[in-house]
């Protein structure tokens, strides 16, 4: 089983110095850990809380990255599908490993609205912008109504191709990762028995579309600490406060050998890859989270 990292972006302060470094940090401490890839999300119009960029922020961390998968989130509603494949392709072409793109249809009225990109519209242009994003980096010329694009081309194109994840829980959504997608990106949301459940309908749709997806990834927000106690502290007080609306079996927090006996069930379901985000918003423990995240691989690597 590969872990990686979904770096975190997100910080409630206006100071600007105080996001990048975390995020600096935590890229150099996923690489010292020896995780397998690495991302960051994408949200929008989210002031007052500071929040970095995907397109930017990979751009910055890649000088901090070697071969292994790098990568970041596109909601894609909210995005130009122009605009969005080059900023990919020229991602991809700077990346010195495979590039992943993880996508979604966004679920946030107040970013949707900033963006111009009603939620009642965000299936429609999903499946529109991946169709184009997909095509232009193929080096195909484009068109789209919807859009109002004509005789679109791209370049560079990825100079290792693309994998695309494709995140989803409603049954449209599951049927598109099949349909349009290398894999299926679970939720981190998901507690393992949603997960089992959710994964067996991706199975049933990728059957029905005959496709073979490449890896099942899923996303799990953790606190990782050198002491168990220590970790449950902090755990749980996030979990007392409405951490996200989140289940408490949707998350995992302890130390390294705690943490990895709550993560081995997805792999046990099935699931090829974890990508871990840090639940904290501290910049320190989010960075200890990430170191101690190699240990929690190991154990996972074994069985």
């Amino acid at each position: 089983m590969r872990v990686g990292i979904s770096i975190r972006t997100a910080f409630p302060t206006a100071e600007p110095t105080v996001g990048p470094r975390s995020v600096i940090a935590q890229a150099r401490a996923a690489r010292r850990a020896g995780l397998d890839v690495l991302t960051v999300g994408d949200h929008h119009g989210t002031g007052p809380t500071s929040y970095f960029q995907n397109v930017p922020t990979i751009g910055r961390l890649l000088a901090e990255w070697d071969s292994r998968p790098v990568g970041c989130l596109f909601i894609v509603p909210m995005w130009h599908p122009v605009l969005m494949a080059e900023q990919i392709g020229t991602l991809s072409a700077f990346a010195a490993g495979p590039f992943v793109v993880q996508t979604g249809v966004g679920d946030v009225r107040s970013e949707s609205e900033a963006m111009g990109a009603p939620l009642s519209q965000r299936g429609r242009r999903i499946e529109e912008g991946l169709r184009i994003a997909q095509a232009l980096l193929r080096g195909e010329e484009v068109r789209s109504e919807m859009w109002g694009v004509e005789h679109a081309r791209v370049a560079p194109l990825p100079p290792r191709g693309v994998e695309w994840w494709i995140g989803a829980t409603a049954s449209a959504g599951i049927d598109r990762a099949a349909r349009l997608g290398d894999c299926w990106y679970g939720n981190a949301d998901l507690t393992p028995k949603t997960a089992a459940e959710v994964l067996d309908r991706y199975r049933q749709a990728c059957a029905r579309h005959g496709r073979e997806p490449i890896r099942v990834p899923i996303r799990k927000d953790v606190v990782i600490a050198p002491s168990r106690a220590e970790a449950e502290t902090t755990g749980d007080s996030l979990m007392a406060a409405g951490y996200r609306g989140f289940d408490r079996a949707a998350v995992a927090y302890g130390d390294p050998d705690s943490v990895a006996e709550q993560l081995v069930v997805y792999r046990e379901l099935g699931f090829t890859d974890i990508m871990i985000r840090p639940m904290s918003m501290d910049p320190d423990a989010a960075a200890r989270s990430v170191e101690l995240a190699g240990e929690v691989r190991a154990r996972l690597a074994i069985g």
